[in-house]
């Protein structure tokens, strides 16, 4: 095959893919024995899929999750591969791909079925985040021998990354979020507000527009996408008493409802009736359920648990693929749950990488936030990576549900929150710079 690397790079950029990675194949690396992604589940982190589930059986744990997978066929043209899947093998652990030739078209079978080193593998995510394009190249075409003279070296556990005409590779993203983070630092106090996703600017008066008013700045609309905000980073800002003290407060990390137990079988007003308590502050007719919820540690006040069903934290593994975060009570009975397919979905689309913003609020003469100068990046995590902070009492559920008006006309307001202290973050990624802008 005689394309180069510059063309395989071109093909991708042309089919609108704004990452292309690359992994060499070895022998092993082949449609019987799929395709090895990495001893962890960061390939989660760059390729998305349409949904992680589970598939347990008592011979087997695993997490599947299928890719909207197509071959880049020569001729510009894509060939679908509607049995293409990630595969997630929680007991080693490692991740694999497969049933990338299945119900194929035109899929490279040959060079995809063989047992030969140093084929390589490329794949691209398109820029809407919906699409994976693969293309593959035998071991002795020009575009392999340029990659292993200027790319052999993973960069992204067992990918490197390569780059895209016109589209900006990570250390530029790195560059245009700095800037963006040094201008908004030098606006000083900004009035609150927050972004429609029809492009207007609106006020924003509630306690959370703080992280509103900063993605707003940055020209992210309000949303709840699992994607990252800008250019492949997570933007999550936290309020601190002083500039100073960057490790001070707790940061939510996420805030996911509950997919099992009793909140998802009755609905939330049941839950709250059951398990919450009348409002500390006497508030009328109002039941709040909320406080810190640490694993292995009963809330006085609620009498429930958070216990990590399906999860090994002696081992630091996953023995149950049907595992979920359980909030029990004394008796055992699931009164919220969090299936760890779809915390794992979640989690490792949206924080690969991830910059932690420091801000102050005040409220007169109207609801205004300043930016601190010194900024953390954080990258590299992966599902047992959450887990294992859980466990460590580290990440702790602390929900703000409550139900006003609760003898009349209910009125139900959701807030299941996962926070970390601000200095504890360090525990869920391989790395925590320290940046002052």
């Amino acid at each position: 095959m005689a394309v180069t690397l510059l063309e395989v790079q071109s093909r991708f950029a042309d089919a609108g893919c704004e990452k292309l990675y690359a992994k060499p194949l070895a022998e092993n690396d082949n449609s019987k024995n799929q395709v090895y992604f990495g001893q962890d589940f960061k390939a989660l982190n760059l390729f998305p899929n349409e949904g992680i589930v589970a598939d347990s059986s008592p011979q087997n744990e695993i997490f599947k999750a299928k890719l909207n997978f197509a071959w880049l066929l020569e001729n510009g043209k894509f060939a679908e591969a509607p049995g293409a899947q990630i595969i997630l093998y929680p007991q080693y652990p490692e991740v694999r791909f497969s049933g990338f030739l299945k119900g194929c078209a035109s899929p490279p079978s040959e060079l995809m079925r063989m047992r030969k080193a140093n084929r390589i593998l490329f794949l691209g995510v398109t820029s809407q985040q919906q699409h994976i394009l693969g293309f593959v190249v035998d071991s002795n075409s020009s575009a392999a021998k340029e990659f292993r003279n200027k790319f052999a070296i993973p960069t992204i556990g067992v990918f490197s990354e390569i780059p895209l005409p016109k589209i900006l590779d990570e250390a530029g993203a790195r560059f245009a979020l700095l800037k963006e983070l040094r201008r908004i630092n030098g606006l000083g106090w900004i009035n609150s507000k927050q972004l429609s996703a029809d492009g207007t600017l609106l006020p924003c008066e509630a306690p959370q527009c703080g992280g509103f008013t900063l993605e707003a700045e940055l020209g992210i609309p309000k949303n709840s996408k699992s994607e990252p905000d800008f250019h492949g980073w997570e933007v999550k800002q936290y309020a601190v008493p002083n500039f100073d003290l960057v490790e001070a407060g707790r940061l939510t990390l996420m805030t996911p409802e509950p997919t099992g137990g009793l909140y998802k079988d009755d609905g939330p007003e049941a839950f709250i009736r059951r398990f919450g308590y009348a409002d500390t502050q006497g508030r009328i007719d109002r039941m709040n359920f909320g406080g810190l919820h640490r694993a292995g540690e009963r809330n006085a006040r609620t009498e429930l648990t958070i216990i990590l069903a399906g999860y090994d934290p002696a081992k630091g593994r996953i023995m149950n693929a049907n595992g979920a975060i359980q909030l029990v009570n004394d008796e055992g009975a699931v009164a919220a749950s969090w299936g760890f397919g779809g915390l794992m979905q979640h989690w490792t689309r949206k924080h690969a990488r991830a910059v932690y913003v420091p801000s102050q609020v005040r409220k007169e003469p109207q609801r205004q936030y300043r930016y601190g100068k010194q900024i953390r990046l954080a990258v590299g995590t992966d599902f047992l990576r959450f887990l294992k902070a859980f466990a460590a009492g580290r990440i702790f559920y602390d929900p703000g549900i409550k139900l006003e008006s609760a003898s009349s006309k209910p009125k139900v307001k959701r807030r299941s929150q996962f926070r970390v202290k601000s200095k504890d973050i360090s525990s869920l990624y391989e790395s925590v710079e320290v940046v002052q802008l």
